[in-house]
């Protein structure tokens, strides 16, 4: 505006020039008024000021769920054992998920599942033993090594130790000479592996529609016995149902939970915490 003065008529220039220069007094004082202020906060509050050259704060980044961090530890180990893993569909045929494992629609032991069905008939699938027909037809021969891992659903109260939606492992093995004893080893391969050495297994006699003999496991840990999976020989109409001829060809077959492992390493008390998303705890791992 001050440059602009000496295009004004000579009359016009004293009041504009004397205007100008009053602003700019009063611009003046202001940036001063505010550069005092400024210099007396950050000397009394030193911790207040920032220096934006330097660099950033770095921040914690996402981390695996103890869920997947158990499930891939076990998946890793069954891979350096032989075997081969695969995803399977989590809505299933009632045949895959019942009928082939030896539980027709008239079978006591599906009293043992609470099921979810859809309008169509198809059922989420209550165990990942619904995978062993599956992996036996898409296998071009024995022997077969083969597993799976991922959710199931039932139709459970919830409470600290159960939830509808929970997590299992599967595993089957089929060649001409398996014997529960082999069954007996891999699983302690696989146990000792993951909670670490010293470990004591436990055998009781049990049923499951699919295996015969059938065994619950237990596992000796942290000073108390703990249930831990279902495992036994795999059913001749099992082995048929899959294409495979049980005068030639044996198996063994077992299933796991997934949460109560995880909660049992990681002393997780609540399977509820699971599955709430809590940043404060899920930060823990």
């Amino acid at each position: 505006m001050l440059r602009s003065l000496g295009k004004l008529p000579e009359d016009q220039r004293p009041a504009f020039g004397q205007a100008v220069n009053q602003a700019k007094n009063r611009v003046q004082t202001a940036l001063d008024e505010r550069k005092q202020h400024l210099q007396a906060t950050t000397k009394s509050k030193p911790r207040e000021w920032i220096d934006v050259t330097l660099p950033g704060i770095r921040r914690e980044i996402g981390r695996r769920h103890p869920l997947m961090q158990t499930m891939e530890e076990l998946k890793t180990i069954l891979q350096g054992m032989g075997f081969r893993y695969d995803d399977y569909p989590e809505i299933e045929t009632e045949y895959n998920n019942f009928d082939a494992l030896n539980t027709p629609s008239w079978h006591p032991s599906r009293d043992m599942h609470d099921s979810f069905y859809s309008e169509q008939g198809h059922v989420m699938r209550t165990h990942t033993s619904a995978f062993q027909v599956h992996a036996m037809k898409q296998a071009s021969s024995p022997p077969i090594r083969a597993m799976t891992a991922g959710r199931c659903y039932r139709r459970d109260e919830i409470d600290d130790t159960h939830f509808p939606i929970f997590h299992q492992l599967d595993a089957i093995a089929i060649d001409r000479t398996i014997c529960f004893a082999d069954l007996k080893h891999t699983l302690y391969q696989m146990l000792t592996a993951f909670l670490g050495p010293g470990i004591q297994l436990r055998f009781r006699p049990s049923y499951f529609p699919f295996t015969t003999p059938s065994a619950e496991v237990d596992v000796f840990y942290r000073g108390r016995w703990m249930e831990l999976l279902g495992s036994g020989m795999m059913r001749p109409e099992v082995l048929r149902n899959g294409g495979i001829d049980p005068a030639e060809w044996r198996g063994f077959a077992f299933g796991m939970g997934i949460d109560r492992i995880t909660m049992a390493k990681f002393n997780v008390t609540d399977i509820r915490l699971l599955y709430e998303n809590e940043a404060a705890f899920l930060t823990q791992f």
